[in-house]
């Protein structure tokens, strides 16, 4: 078709009186059988130099836009385009340059990675975040962002932890909403992601997840459901694991009983990139886009309708959910999007949301920020010099520049010691040659390995020590798609970097002098048997593409810090409720083969903690951790005021108002946490879980903020199996508020007269077997 008439078809469509449900069910009508098989299914990979049946796991196309995951089929004599779909949730995955023109550029903004950005506790700077990451989606012509991710932090070793937020579904919920909402203020499309229970990589396009109704309810769920009833996403991307027995992708329980019918969602799910196994099986359970799409399952659904075993409106419902989508998008409009978007205005942005989202961890005797007088610093560890500015695979973001530390910190004003600085950069320098970078798909295959921890020589210390004003080291972590971490040398440190804390330590401590590390990783690490050593820790994450920048602002005090965090980290590896069955068990006899003969493992993993995951498990069998859930230090002080609540009985709702005023010296914002604890009643319940959380603005010292909380009979309930109903037990519930799950500043109570059913649920997804769950 060509553009003009195009165009007009476009036009009158969206000025028609129809609505667009309406067009939907009319465009649908009048295609023919094939186009409907074709529909449903992307339009498959076009890399060059890779073959298109069976590709790779994470998609990458040179179709349309070049780097995008996909594309959808379009229907020319229809006036439907295609659709152009990219990764990923830390901003756009598209090539920076094309036809080997490298006069222009196409860089997006790596934003601060999920597990930062949870840790701001601030939904107002994440929707920010939100609305300039869908700008970029829309001036470089895509249509849906695959992402957010909001997968549940089960265990910290699981590999895509950067991409989701957090430990808790209320935060995973409601800071997954604010994103959503701000990228979509575009009029362009989100996909959450991975739906649902996908806590692991190991064996993930194999394993069984066998999860009891009630943790995958309250738990790996509620995140979804939030997310879904608060800001309608276009999309939602089914997961590549199964759940008590059905690929996800295959399990009309998950994709249509809950999420449409009980949750209300109005949008179309696509899979993972090959998810599943069989399309006639995901068109019934109603995963309505198979991505990226191959002829073998166009083939099988045609094939299906003719020999009736696939009904055709079942069809026709999935491809009316996909041309909806289409009748949104950029694309059918026909929107003539720049490739220009303003880079350096959400540079800013970015830096901003960094440095809300870090963590102060330790500060002793006021190390932090840097006093006025202190001008050299000594910088230490690989990262300093070569920071890590987000995950791995499809997480990954081509940006045109990150911020090492040591550049910030000279931005900033600081001396940084050249000596040093020269060793280090001419160790990673050689070390880059003999290792170069592979390609995209090359480096998720056989990831390039980091360069070992540099070793510094003890006299340089001591030399160094007497020069420089303070030591400053950064320890760093990645990780990414297709496998998870280790216990050894990632979740621990490693001997080089333990030996390089306690001789940094050793020599500036002999002098009176501080020491300070910068934790710049993804997921969570163990820091409790080196901790000690050192004056401060500062939890910086991956920051994006300003990292260096906007950690200087924090260890200057231009920034005072105020992120809290949104995951545990325990003393040790083994106090994590799931450290013994993650990731699960393998059946190796069984084992397959799968795409580029890679060996498919089948796999199973029992989720016998419950709905103990982080700081529920910790605070209810009293495990003490290193930093609990919530905790964040600042370089001010807050007063919590006396909790009013409106009233002693429930009834439909009471809120929860509370005073919080800087008692300090200097500006600074309180993330502020609102916790119940519920009656024993019927149910095996945690000692408290969070229900709402709120930012304070930023401060000045004396000035106050009063906060107000509304609970909802929803908020007070738990998920009863034997009635498959979510209910609140009779009693007292205790309300509590506080600085972290631990540190709680004021409480009050309030009593519910009799149980109360806020839900009644389909019975779905039940266990194939017995799950021995953890009791109190």
């Amino acid at each position: 078709m060509k553009p003009l008439l195009f165009s007009i078809f476009s036009f009158l469509f969206i000025t028609s009186g129809f609505t667009q449900t309406n067009k939907a069910k009319d465009l649908v009508s009048k295609m023919t059988l094939e186009e409907k098989a074709s529909l449903v299914t992307g339009m498959g990979m076009n890399i060059p130099g890779l073959v298109q049946s069976n590709g790779p796991t994470i998609g990458q196309t040179m179709d349309k836009v070049p780097g995008a995951a996909g594309t959808t089929f379009a229907i020319q004599r229809l006036g439907l385009p295609n659709t152009v779909v990219s990764d990923g949730p830390a901003g756009l995955r598209i090539e920076p340059f094309r036809n080997k023109d490298s006069s222009k550029s196409y860089y997006a903004t790596a934003w601060p990675v999920a597990t930062l950005l949870a840790s701001t506790w601030d939904t107002k700077i994440v929707k920010q975040v939100g609305i300039a990451m869908g700008n970029e989606v829309k001036e470089y012509g895509i249509d849906v962002i695959l992402g957010p991710g909001l997968n549940i932090h089960r265990n910290p070793l699981g590999g895509r932890n950067f991409e989701y937020y957090s430990e808790d579904p209320y935060v995973t919920g409601k800071i997954t909403a604010a994103m959503v909402n701000g990228i979509e203020s575009n009029d362009v499309g989100t996909s959450i992601k991975h739906f649902a229970a996908n806590n692991q990589e190991k064996n993930r396009n194999t394993v069984n997840t066998i999860v009891s109704e009630r943790a995958l309810r309250e738990i790996y769920l509620r995140g979804f459901e939030i997310a879904i009833k608060e800001s309608q996403p276009w999309t939602v991307m089914s997961s590549y694991n199964k759940i008590n027995g059905p690929f996800t992708s295959e399990s009309h329980d998950l994709l249509t009983t809950i999420l449409r019918k009980e949750w209300g969602f109005k949008g179309m799910v696509m899979t993972d990139w090959f998810g599943g196994k069989d399309a006639v099986a995901q068109m019934k359970a109603g995963n309505d886009l198979l991505m990226p799409g191959t002829p073998a399952q166009s083939k099988a659904i045609l094939e299906a309708v003719n020999n009736g075993t696939l009904d055709v409106k079942v069809l026709d419902e999935n491809a009316e959910r996909i041309v909806n989508y289409i009748l949104g998008t950029q694309a059918f409009k026909n929107y003539k999007f720049s490739n220009k978007p303003d880079l350096k205005a959400h540079a800013v942005i970015a830096r901003a949301a960094a440095a809300d989202g870090m963590v102060l961890l330790k500060n002793e005797n006021t190390t932090l920020p840097f006093s006025k007088n202190l001008k050299s610093v000594a910088t230490f560890g690989n990262t300093s010099f070569d920071i890590i500015s987000g995950g791995t695979g499809s997480g990954d973001v081509n940006e045109a520049y990150t911020i090492s530390l040591v550049q910030g910190l000279s931005n900033a004003g600081y001396n940084v010691d050249d000596e040093i600085k020269n060793s280090y950069s001419s160790y990673l320098n050689d070390y880059k040659t003999k290792h170069p970078k592979k390609g995209f798909f090359q480096e998720f295959m056989n990831p390039t390995p980091p360069a070992p921890e540099f070793t510094v020589e003890k006299s340089l210390l001591a030399k160094k020590s007497g020069e420089t004003d303070v030591a400053l080291i950064t320890i760093g972590r990645n990780a990414g798609e297709g496998a998870d971490r280790k216990v050894d040398n990632d979740f621990n440190l490693s001997n080089a970097e333990k030996e390089l804390i306690k001789n940094v330590s050793d020599a500036y401590h002999a002098k009176n002098k501080k020491v300070v590390v910068v934790l710049n990783i993804g997921g969570v690490i163990e820091t409790t048997s080196w901790r000690d050593n050192v004056d401060a820790i500062l939890l910086a994450w991956q920051p994006g593409l300003e990292a260096g920048n906007a950690i200087a602002d924090v260890l200057s005090g231009k920034v005072n810090p105020s992120g809290k965090l949104a995951s545990t980290f325990p003393m040790k590896y083994e106090d994590v409720p799931s450290a013994k069955s993650f990731p699960g068990i393998e059946f190796p006899e069984k084992a397959t083969t799968g795409n580029f003969g890679m060996r498919l493992v089948p796999a199973e993993v029992t989720y016998e903690e419950g709905v103990y995951v982080g700081y529920r498990y910790y605070n209810t069998f009293n495990v003490k951790p290193s930093y609990e859930f919530g905790y964040g230090l600042s370089y001010t002080g807050f007063k919590y005021g006396n909790i009013a609540l409106s009233s002693k009985a429930f009834d439909k709702k009471i809120t929860a108002t509370i005073t919080i005023t800087n008692t300090g010296k200097i500006a600074g914002k309180e993330a502020v946490q609102l916790y119940i604890s519920a009656p024993a009643g019927k149910l095996d319940k945690p000692t408290e879980e969070l229900k709402g959380f709120a930012k304070t603005g930023l401060l000045q010292p004396g000035q106050s903020e009063k906060i107000t909380f509304t609970i909802t009979p929803d908020q007070l309930a738990s998920f009863n199996t034997d009635a498959t109903s979510w209910i609140a037990d009779a009693g007292t519930y205790i309300v509590k508020v506080g600085a972290s799950s631990t540190n709680i500043k004021q409480t009050g109570s309030f009593s519910l007269a009799k149980d109360l059913v806020t839900e009644k649920c389909n019975k779905v997804l039940v266990p194939e077997v017995s799950i021995n769950e953890l009791k109190k």
